[in-house]
């Protein structure tokens, strides 16, 4: 992947607002819930998120400028390292594969370690080891997360499981296979949630923007809103403006540590017509409260 910097647009300067604001943009442009289909922009998205994860985290992004991980967050082998060249067990020798992979096996090395650790003879140190753990990363869409589910994962040996992601699933929870890693040993798997199309998560609560028309903001009436539990009807009050805030009680993620829901809070975005209707248009030359009102007024005071 290229230097997520490059990715997401923003200069190395860039503060965690900007990151944040261009992330959105391209998501929103490019996520695969808007565009079905397209290959290109669901690897763009792909690109696009990992970027984000290496620069949305403090440690990561300290990292990576440091040159201790790569754009994909695997670590980079510092120059010399004197594994290269130190001795193993009964004379071996140390070595490095090249950088970390989400689904690397190294048990072929850990069990050569041990196997000798636990021999008979000079070379060994009169102990036993399990085996290793297997460790990698797990990217799962948001409304898997949300709301709990079946995921199908290939281990690295070869197996396929589905695995219980359990609900209000976080971004970087690590989940227990028991048994699953390699010779028996445990495999550990970190969650990498995706962001979704248009919900943002804050807490245990939801945030969405809501397009509405001109007449369901002024007269008012029910709308359709989708949230993860699936679509409801809101009630929207006449007078309605842009930037109308709306909650929906119960209708965010569960909070695992209190056990309670949080909330979806609606946005109402007012959206014209794609088309000019000469209807409206008529109207609006006829009106006059709408040509005496200022709604910029209260800017004057900071200019």
């Amino acid at each position: 992947m290229s230097d997520p910097y490059s990715v997401l647009g923003v200069p190395k300067t860039a503060s965690d607002d900007d990151i944040r604001k261009a992330f959105r943009k391209l998501a929103k442009k490019h996520h695969p819930d808007l565009n079905p289909g397209d290959k290109k922009a669901e690897a763009t998205f792909k690109d696009i998120s990992q970027a984000n994860e290496i620069l949305s985290d403090k440690e990561k992004r300290r990292r990576f400028d440091a040159g201790e991980i790569d754009a994909t967050g695997a670590e980079v082998p510092p120059r010399g390292f004197y594994r290269d060249q130190a001795g193993g067990p009964g004379g071996a020798k140390y070595y490095r594969t090249g950088g970390q992979e989400e689904f690397g096996d190294m048990s072929g090395i850990f069990e050569e370690m041990f196997r000798r650790r636990g021999g008979n003879g000079a070379a060994g140190f009169g102990f036993e080891a399990g085996p290793p753990p297997v460790t990698y990363t797990l990217p799962i869409a948001f409304l898997i997360a949300a709301r709990g589910g079946k995921q199908r994962v290939t281990m690295p040996n070869g197996k396929t499981l589905d695995i219980d992601v359990p609900e209000g699933a976080t971004d970087g929870q690590t989940l227990r296979l028991k048994g699953q890693g390699t010779s028996g040993g445990d495999a550990y798997v970190e969650l990498r949630v995706q962001p979704h199309a248009f919900f943002e998560v804050r807490d245990s609560n939801i945030h969405v923007e809501l397009p509405v028309t001109i007449t369901e903001a002024a007269l008012g009436g029910k709308v359709k809103v989708p949230t993860v539990g699936g679509p409801v009807m809101l009630n929207v009050p006449a007078g309605s403006n842009t930037g109308t805030s709306l909650r929906l009680k119960g209708r965010g993620l569960l909070d695992k540590k209190s056990g309670q829901r949080g909330d979806q809070y609606v946005k109402l975005k007012i959206v014209l017509p794609a088309e000019p209707d000469d209807k409206l248009k008529a109207f609006l030359e006829g009106w006059e409260a709408g040509k005496t009102q200022d709604p910029r007024k209260d800017m004057e005071q900071f200019t």
